[in-house]
């Protein structure tokens, strides 16, 4: 791990808002927790606090909800036209690109990720989502059915359905991609015409408050989107259960989601589900390793590794094992692991002192049931949730390592003979079922293998590659539904159909 130190100061205009009280959004008012209290926000860089931010609970989600259905039943968004509020959601998306830097240094600061990171990516797919689902705003359609009802012969109707929305909704979000996830919930559900209470992580609350101040500069009327911060046994729970939601959308990990499941079942509230992963990458002998080997680093030690859909397990074929292996421990070690504010950084810390325990623990267990790491393999001494990225070998298919998701900068290299039975059975050896990669040359190899792996999503010759238009979501235990595609928005509409006798 090539280590990187320096540390850099935010800037004057991030200083400014981490100043100012952070405060919960509820019916369009920035108002401080019920009960008062506040807790601190931590760089984990340095584990310094850097803002202390408004601790939500039961008595704020109920008001958030009530003030969520206020807006959901009267106008003016219950009477807006598609076309408006299509406006408004693509505002949402420019005034985020007119903030990129603000954003990105927020959600550097806050999640640890390095700014040029967050500048590149998460910020403009962010804004990408809003814009894209502004779209589907004036294309959200019913349709027309001929009937052929048998015991009324002779008689005739007009059927059609209208596609309408859910109505208010709960939306929990995770700390690994705090503002893009915040997107990813938000748009489809304001295209579909509902109302929202979001719960943040509060590990990294700060993006989704300043995006909560880009809602209301774009125009959106109080209560339709509602902020909450808080923990997730506290505020988390209080709207998962809550008898005034209609319906539940979070991502996470799989142990939460069912948590959200059980206090959803109450009432039969809908919920989806974006759930973990362990997700095989496979690498043919016929492969073209020149893009193979850095796509398969990258596939693991992007984000830190702390991605759903990281590409955890390294499937490399009898031949070229060696190789791969080689090249992807050379950029383990080369990484420059520091400060995500820091230009130079290429990787930044866990988001949190238990994150960077809990993936230790993983490294130590690894250890201790035979694995051996040809690359990292240790959590950094000092200041910072810092861990060297990692590369195992002699691993064993009944290893935690290999079982369970770490959510961090850790991959498994197993080789295998052939690509058979025992190849995609070992693939999909998972209670997981989010994402997979495949590298190949050969085209029928490449589909063949996409067929067989029980995957939402299977990457071929790339990883990593996410659009607005590309549904996501997994099979198994990695979730119920889809994000992002027209997919999305069944998550957020009910059908109702009506019949009318002519």
């Amino acid at each position: 791990m090539n280590a990187v130190l320096k540390e850099i100061p935010p800037s004057s205009r991030v200083n400014h808002f981490l100043a100012t009280p952070k405060k919960l959004l509820i019916n369009g008012k920035w108002v401080t927790a019920a009960s008062g209290k506040t807790f601190e926000v931590t760089n984990p860089a340095t584990g310094a606090v850097i803002a202390h931010v408004a601790e939500g609970d039961k008595a704020d989600v109920d008001a958030a909800v009530q003030a969520a259905r206020k807006a959901f039943e009267s106008a003016p968004w219950a009477t807006m036209t598609s076309s408006d509020r299509s406006k408004i959601i693509w505002r949402i998306g420019e005034l985020i690109l007119q903030h990129r830097d603000e954003l990105a240094e927020l959600e550097s600061l806050d999640n640890g990720k390095p700014m040029a990171v967050a500048k590149a990516a998460d910020v403009p797919l962010a804004a990408d989502i809003f814009q894209y689902m502004a779209g589907w705003c004036t294309k959200i359609e019913g349709k027309t059915i001929p009937l052929s009802v048998l015991y009324t012969p002779g008689v005739q109707y007009h059927s059609y359905t209208r596609p309408e929305p859910i109505g208010v909704v709960g939306q929990i979000i995770p700390w690994n991609f705090p503002l893009l996830m915040a997107a990813w919930k938000l748009a489809p559900a304001l295209a579909t015409g509902c109302t929202i209470v979001l719960k943040v992580a509060e590990e990294t609350p700060l993006s989704a408050l300043r995006l909560g101040e880009i809602l209301q500069e774009a125009g959106l009327p109080p209560g339709v989107v509602n902020i909450i911060t808080g923990f997730g046994e506290t505020a988390g729970a209080a709207l998962a259960a809550h008898p005034g939601v209609d319906k539940v959308a979070f991502t996470g990990s799989t142990e939460v989601g069912r948590l959200i499941v059980k206090a959803a079942a109450k009432d039969l509230k809908h919920v989806s589900l974006e759930l973990g992963g362990k997700s095989p990458n496979i690498i043919l002998k016929d492969a073209d390793l020149e893009t193979a080997i850095p796509g398969a680093a990258s596939a693991i030690f992007f984000n830190h590794g702390q991605c759903c859909c990281a590409g955890s397990r390294l499937y490399v074929q009898k031949g070229i094992f060696d190789k791969v292996v080689d090249g992807v421990a050379s950029y383990a070690k080369a990484i420059k692991v520091g400060p995500g504010l820091d230009p130079a950084t290429e990787m930044g810390p866990m988001v949190s002192e238990i994150q960077r325990n809990r993936v230790a623990g993983y490294l130590e267990a690894g250890k201790q049931e035979g694995a051996r790491a040809v690359a990292g393999g240790k959590a950094r001494e000092g200041a910072g949730y810092f861990i060297e990225p990692t590369v195992f070998v002699d691993t064993r298919p009944h290893m935690k390592i290999i079982q369970e998701e770490i959510f961090g900068p850790v991959v498994a290299a197993i080789p295998f003979d052939d690509m058979d039975d025992k190849l995609v059975s070992a693939a999909n050896d998972s209670i997981y079922g989010l994402a997979a990669g495949v590298w190949t040359r050969d085209v029928s190899k490449a589909h063949a293998l996409a067929a067989q792996l029980k995957a939402g999503t299977v990457w071929v010759n790339c990883y990593n590659i996410f659009d607005a238009a590309l549904p996501f979501g997994g099979y198994k235990q990695s979730g119920w539904g889809r994000e992002m595609g027209e997919a999305v928005l069944e998550n957020y509409l009910s059908t109702k159909a009506v019949t009318i006798r002519l």
